[in-house]
């Protein structure tokens, strides 16, 4: 290896290479960044020549990170994350009544203790800015560990070192179109569902695997039609009559859905807010925690 500026790389490089890969074209990723396309050609040919690799594939529809350039990509994401919460820390020391605190949370707390939750912080922390990710449970995690989040809003306490603060369980419905002849049930047992067609997460979901067991606790393998990340996608493909789902009752009747009761103990999921011990959380975060535990743990 050999550097071709004594000035080497620069965080900005890095978050620039990232952003290339994203895109992948010059032209997109150089818009995107708001500048012109030369100064990306050549701080990318810069790094290359620094670190002595091709970091990238030209081809005539655009641009293919090598195997070399997603080893510096996946170190460009974990240095500028560092270097983010670097400032994070720096800031939040020096004005604690400034700062951000990152919260991640899973889509369905969106329309529910998510917004109660912002409502009471800005009320008691108006300066601090409060940075929000919704995402699937299982890239929360990820999150957490590469300390892209502070806290998050999940249905399920990681494994290892984390706090866990139970906020409320909410009630899982089958959801129907009006047409549907269950429409007209008021409750409806999982092992009458065999024949339907669900609309669910995809495999590898917390939620696919919290509905697959409900259902498999009684003897019910899904047949699946549609798959989305997005609760309230599948609650609009349920109302357009693309088969059934089981969601949180607060998705229920979004967009033309009927909400069926599920005569079964387990159609409930928690939530809970959740945070790294292995680490002392910044000052706007440890505010935010402690202002959900003032008010749900009692």
């Amino acid at each position: 290896m050999h550097v071709a500026h004594d000035e080497g790389m620069r965080i900005r490089d890095l978050a620039w290479l990232v952003t290339l890969r994203d895109h992948e074209h010059m032209t997109a990723a150089a818009s995107a960044l708001r500048i012109p396309q030369p100064t990306l050609s050549r701080t990318l040919a810069r790094m290359e020549e620094e670190l002595g690799a091709v970091l990238f594939e030209r081809l005539p529809t655009g641009m293919r990170a090598t195997p070399i350039g997603e080893l510096a990509i996946a170190a460009a994401e974990e240095i500028t994350a560092r270097y983010d919460r670097l400032l994070t820390d720096v800031g939040n020391i020096v004005d604690p009544d400034t700062g951000i605190v990152r919260l991640a949370f899973i889509d369905s707390t969106s329309v529910s203790i998510v917004p109660k939750l912002l409502r009471r912080f800005r009320e008691l922390a108006p300066r601090v800015q409060v940075a929000l990710s919704q995402e699937p449970g299982h890239e929360i995690v990820d999150d957490l560990m590469g300390s892209r989040a502070d806290l998050a809003v999940t249905s399920v306490r990681p494994d290892g070192d984390y706090g866990w603060l139970p906020l409320y369980e909410e009630r899982l419905v089958l959801i129907v179109p009006h047409e549907h002849p269950l429409a007209r049930r008021r409750t409806v047992r999982p092992a009458e569902l065999a024949q339907e067609q669900f609309v669910t997460p995809p495999a590898g979901f917390g939620y696919r695997s919290l509905t697959d067991g409900l259902l498999a606790a009684h003897g019910v393998v899904p047949r699946i039609s549609f798959e989305s990340q997005d609760l309230a996608t599948i609650e609009g493909l349920v109302g357009a009559g693309l088969g059934v789902a089981i969601v949180p009752e607060a998705f229920a009747g979004l967009s033309g859905t009927t909400a069926v009761g599920l005569a079964t103990a387990g159609a409930r999921r928690a939530v809970g807010m959740t945070w790294r011990t292995d680490r002392e959380l910044s000052q706007p975060a440890a505010r935010f925690r402690d202002m959900a535990v003032a008010e749900f743990d009692r």
